[in-house]
């Protein structure tokens, strides 16, 4: 009469077991040494960089192998020069840089052509949204910047809607996984009046007001060094999605010559594991059984 009692605890056991394993390994996987080094700096106007610095970090390293150093400076305005940019070397210590300031007002042309400079002696970029537009006020230092990025734009349609993004090269291990149409939850259309030569389209969204695509994603190479590029991500609701995280994740993979063909990671490039990034005080829901009965 003791074999069932006895065979449900053995069971039971072995359940915890299995249990306490998943999270040890869990645990470890998380904790386990990054390959890869990143830099984002991040700040400036009109934009919610507090949260989007974390969607991008948290986002990316769910993802892809990789630790994070963050600049977030410059407040709201639009004019501040970033202060690690004016160190020398100051990219070298990096395996990726990523881009996501908004500093247009800045018009220092030797400033804006070192910041470019970094890149073309050999560090990978990636480069989303508002930094297209940053230093775009720079007369003579702006064509350097705009041919790292590979795209050159100075505004945005009027309307902010959601976007009907098609894939353009499903074939390129970048957009492999990409849909062949993504509507975003909500958009900023950057109007496009220059792709640099070395720059590949890689998805694109109608302009309306323009009457005409316009390049939203892309890859690019300066002087040699592999930049990734998109111009979606004003709103966080946009950048907070597997789409967007997903695709800008294979990008950095593919600017530090880690993404396989098939479009995933090489082996020991593979992140911690996706999960919700959520924010604000989660909602407690109401257990039914405390709940008052008529």
């Amino acid at each position: 009469m003791r074999t069932i009692p006895l065979l449900i605890l053995l069971l039971s056991a072995c359940l915890n077991l299995t249990t306490s394993n998943r999270v040890i390994a869990d645990d470890a996987k998380s904790k386990a040494p990054t390959k890869l080094k990143g830099l984002l700096i991040t700040g400036g106007c009109c934009h919610d960089y507090e949260n989007q610095k974390r969607i991008i970090t948290e986002g990316l390293s769910q993802r892809l192998s990789i630790s994070w150093d963050i600049v977030h400076e410059g407040g709201s305005g639009k004019d501040h020069k970033v202060s690690v940019y004016q160190k020398e070397g100051w990219a070298k210590d990096y395996d990726i840089i990523v881009h996501n300031e908004c500093f247009g007002g800045v018009t220092d042309d030797e400033f804006v052509k070192s910041v470019a400079a970094a890149h073309y002696g050999g560090t990978p970029g990636v480069f989303i949204h508002c930094a297209l537009h940053s230093y775009r006020n720079s007369t003579k230092g702006a064509d350097s910047w705009r041919e790292a990025i590979g795209l050159t734009s100075v505004r945005h349609d009027k309307a902010k809607l959601s976007l009907d993004v098609v894939n353009q090269a499903p074939e390129n291990p970048i957009m492999k996984a990409f849909p062949e149409k993504w509507e975003t939850p909500n958009g900023e259309l950057y109007q496009i009046d220059k792709i640099w030569e070395n720059c590949t389209p890689l998805a694109t969204a109608y302009s309306a007001e323009n009457e005409r695509d316009m390049v939203v994603i892309w890859s690019n190479k300066f002087g040699g060094t592999k930049m990734f590029g998109t111009s979606l991500g004003h709103h966080n609701e946009t950048m907070n999605t597997d789409v967007w995280l997903d695709v800008v994740s294979r990008g950095v993979l593919w600017a530090t010559n880690h993404l396989q063909e098939n479009g995933k990671p090489e082996k020991g490039y593979e992140g911690t594991g996706v999960k919700p990034i959520v924010f604000g005080p989660i909602e407690a829901e109401p257990d039914p059984k405390f709940e008052k009965k008529n």
